[in-house]
């Protein structure tokens, strides 16, 4: 018949190696105050003269306390425990220091404005303000009482904390943002020249290093096609190319269509193309197809004969 023995009969490190491969039974209760928890830690490791153990027997101690049924803790807590122990030659538990401002509004009235946000969907700080009165006042529900007395800046507040976040999120879409120069719509040249796509193409970055941008224009009839380098996509720089750009084609240009990028959408080429009397149009938001004229240009033309190499800007 097999003896049973107690953690407190475990002295050698052989008998803790037999616990730890289960050969020996051993009978064992968990600690449920951290206090006891710490004094039983320290108790071990004087008892097995821990600091002075080999490595290896020093290892066979951390597995036998690092198992959950004996100290709950895990391996990590345990080895800053050891060197809390290696330091001051004691375990003591540090208590909490609690923040000496008590709260006004619990944990239970941030779950009840979120649940008060859930059910109206979400209303400004205002409204929802007026809706905790009037659950308190007009339906009674006590548990509104101060959420009732609440201002409307601090519910912002609320609506930002941690409580509130685990329990609900609200999210919006993303407005977009409406941009004056150019008409959002598809060029009708009506098979006559003069309406053209354009599109700016980078020739990549070294180092860190910028390269120069190429302006991709491309005649939507008749497929004649201009391409002028850049140092720089800034309007400064931009402008006097696109000047030039515009001169070079051999017929009168009556429309400007291009992607929603800055270096486009701007006060500035807008008021070179109103000068010019040339119609300016855009493609839509996240369409890359609506300028599949120009994109398919720059890869067949561009890319052939400049190539992906970078070139310096200057």
């Amino acid at each position: 018949m097999q003896t049973i023995m107690k953690l407190e009969d475990l002295k050698t490190i052989e008998q803790l190696q037999d616990f730890l491969s289960g050969t020996q039974s051993v009978a064992f209760s968990i600690a449920s105050d951290k206090d006891i928890c710490y004094q039983w830690i320290q108790g071990e490791l004087a008892k097995f003269s821990y600091l002075s153990l080999p490595r290896a027997d020093k290892g066979v101690v951390i597995r036998y306390l690092n198992l959950i049924k004996v100290s709950g803790y895990s391996r990590q807590q345990l080895t800053r425990l050891i060197n809390k122990y290696r330091r001051t030659g004691k375990l003591q538990r540090c208590q909490r220091t609690v923040s000496g401002f008590q709260k006004k509004y619990t944990e239970k009235d941030i779950r009840l404005l979120a649940a008060m946000d859930e059910r109206h969907d979400t209303p400004c700080g205002a409204a929802l303000k007026k809706l905790c009165e009037r659950a308190q006042e007009v339906h009674g529900e006590a548990e509104y009482s101060r959420l009732a007395s609440i201002s409307v800046s601090h519910l912002y507040n609320l609506r930002k904390s941690t409580t509130y976040t685990r329990q609900r999120r609200h999210y919006e879409k993303t407005k977009p943002k409406r941009s004056s120069p150019g008409e959002r719509r598809k060029p009708c040249p009506n098979g006559k020249p003069g309406y053209i796509r354009i599109d700016t193409v980078h020739q990549g970055d070294l180092d860190k290093t910028k390269g120069v941008y190429h302006i991709n224009a491309v005649d939507e009839v008749t497929q004649f096609e201009v391409v002028c380098s850049v140092e720089k996509s800034s309007e400064k720089l931009l402008i006097p190319v696109l000047e030039q750009l515009l001169d070079t084609f051999p017929f009168t240009l009556r429309g400007f269509h291009s992607d929603n990028g800055s270096e486009y959408i701007n006060k500035r080429v807008s008021e070179l193309l109103e000068k010019l009397r040339i119609e300016f149009t855009k493609s839509r938001s996240r369409y890359s197809n609506d300028n599949a004229l120009t994109e398919s240009k720059n890869a067949s033309v561009v890319r052939k004969w400049l190539g992906y190499a970078h070139i310096r800007q200057r």
